[in-house]
């Protein structure tokens, strides 16, 4: 049991993934009373009241009866999968419950939330981002919030993800998706071009790894975390964001740049790019030095180890 103080019943659709389990076994231990809806059976690890197994999006009378009683519906589901569910909610949500939605791109389901709110009467909705993996947990991460209607139910939320050590971050729909296309959809484009481009080279993969100074070393991590995941996380980031495609025009002119700097030979040139890249940094240029210093040095160590080992 936590400090902060419970919200009631919450039912947690798409209980069993990963961001869905997350969220429900934090909430479990928080003194909710938690009920899992999904159509797969919960890991015996996950400690939850209740599981009903159906889909939220063609709700049977079981999942209706326990949504007519929740406080909070959250939907960790699929983005198909909560608009439907969103709509077809409205006449089984209580008139004052919380509906909140963890979806990665937010200009879609945030007209869709306000829509059933202002039907709804006085229900609130929340809609959140978990930006880092589920697996990390909340704990010194950030999760974006667009607070689509407010209310008691939805602060008391926010308060339990900073008692569980989060770091929430509110934002209009329209900035989080900007921002995310540069937080999540440029990044991963980054890392998985660099594993397309590092296929077309070819290289041995066993020579590489006991050659790689530790920033290759650290990309070939974000590499197998990015290609050994779900690709429809991935995919959402990359295809729903309004933002992404201009995001991955903007990496590919930068690597052109890049290119056009050092095959015409121009030293000067190539200062000066990396002078507009401190820019870019601004007065946080130090702190994210001190970052990769203390990553590169952590992935050192590791590498250390295992050499001994």
């Amino acid at each position: 049991m936590s400090g902060a103080p419970a919200i009631g019943r919450i039912v947690v659709a798409g209980g069993s993934g990963a961001v869905g389990s997350l969220f429900a076994e934090r909430l479990h231990h928080s003194g909710n009373d938690v009920i899992i809806v999904d159509h797969t059976v919960p890991a015996p690890t996950q400690n939850v009241a209740r599981f009903v197994r159906g889909d939220i999006s063609d709700p049977g009378a079981e999942v209706a009866d326990v949504v007519r009683t929740a406080d909070v519906v959250l939907l960790a589901v699929p983005e198909p999968v909560a608009l439907v569910a969103i709509g077809r909610l409205v006449g089984a949500l209580r008139p004052d419950a919380l509906i909140v939605d963890t979806l990665s791109v937010k200009s879609t389901v945030v007209p869709a939330l306000h829509a059933v709110t202002t039907i709804a009467g006085q229900a609130e909705a929340l809609s959140l981002n978990p930006m880092f993996a589920p697996a990390l947990g909340f704990a010194g991460h950030p999760v974006a919030s667009v607070v689509v209607r407010d209310g008691r139910r939805g602060r008391a939320l926010a308060d339990l993800m900073e008692h569980w050590g989060a770091r929430v971050v509110n934002v209009t729909a329209d900035e989080h998706d900007r921002l995310a296309a540069a937080a999540q959809a440029l990044t991963h484009a980054a890392v998985i071009g660099f594993g397309a481009a590092l296929a077309e080279l070819d290289v041995d993969i066993t020579d590489l790894d006991w050659i790689a100074p530790p920033p290759h070393t650290a990309l070939l991590s974000l590499l197998a975390r990015i290609a050994s995941g779900a690709p429809e996380v991935y995919w959402d980031v990359q295809a729903a964001n309004p933002y992404a495609p201009a995001a991955r025009r903007a990496l590919a002119r930068g690597v052109s740049q890049l290119a056009d700097v050092v095959e015409s030979d121009d030293a000067h040139a190539f200062g000066d790019l990396l002078d507009r890249l401190c820019g870019v940094l601004g007065p946080l240029r130090g702190v994210y030095r001190e970052r990769s210093a203390r990553a590169l040095r952590a992935i050192t160590t590791d590498l250390t180890k295992e050499t001994v080992t």
